[in-house]
């Protein structure tokens, strides 16, 4: 066994220590290699820390420019600290070297929107779930993205897969309860969605005021 992959069996059993001590060995060994560096850097990132993560992904990358794992690792760092707009960038560079996969789509669109361009972050969102159909946390992103440019009859069906593969998905119920709401007359399923998202998750207070709105304004129109 190598020491890469003794290091990374003793990271899978959470040594992390110990892994670091390995891949650091690998690093002495071998000091041209971007791998060890970004392993360290993931290790540093599953743990939270920041500070000692960055660097070994920023060596990572002078050593290979097209180490598309050091850009995903790198702007995850920066997601969490809510650098949006660097971590868009990052992702974007991720792709281009050919990491194309749907959590790499979804970050780069999550990145967008929260830097506040939705529109663009829309085709991203739409690839990722293009990626991979089951994933019910793409799939709730795009469809509240959709929902929030207004585009409810493309949001629907989107909320609609994520009850065919979890039916008792309260926050697909609660956005199909506001879908209906707000651009619909059909206020039978949108209490009948908001009643299904509160009595599956009780803390959801929001869909329990919603709901409570429309039946007094039901109330107060008879």
């Amino acid at each position: 066994m190598t020491i890469q992959n003794e290091a990374i069996k003793e990271m899978q059993e959470g040594n992390y220590e110990k892994a670091v001590e390995l891949f650091m060995k690998a690093i002495d060994e071998n000091p041209e290699d971007a791998t060890g560096y970004i392993n360290i850097g993931n290790i540093f990132a599953s743990l939270g820390d920041a500070e000692h993560a960055e660097p070994f992904f920023q060596k990572a990358l002078t050593l290979d420019e097209k180490a598309g794992t050091a850009f995903y690792g790198l702007a995850n760092l920066y997601y969490n600290q809510e650098r949006f707009e660097e971590a868009a960038k990052l992702y974007e560079k991720a792709i281009q070297t050919g990491l194309e996969s749907a959590d790499a789509f979804f970050m780069l669109g999550k990145s967008m929107e929260q830097a506040g361009s939705d529109r663009l972050a829309l085709p991203y969102l739409q690839r990722a779930v293009e990626l991979d159909e089951e994933d019910q946390e793409i799939l709730l992103a795009y469809g509240i993205l959709l929902a929030k440019l207004e585009l409810f009859q493309e949001a629907q069906p989107i909320f609609e897969s994520i009850l065919q593969l979890e039916p008792e998905h309260a926050d697909a119920h609660y956005n199909l309860g506001v879908l209906f709401a707000v651009s619909t007359e059909d206020k039978e399923r949108a209490l009948s969605h908001l009643e299904q998202a509160f009595t599956i998750e009780p803390e959801h207070t929001q869909a329990r005021y919603i709901y409570d709105m429309i039946q007094l304004g039901n109330e107060q129109g008879e």
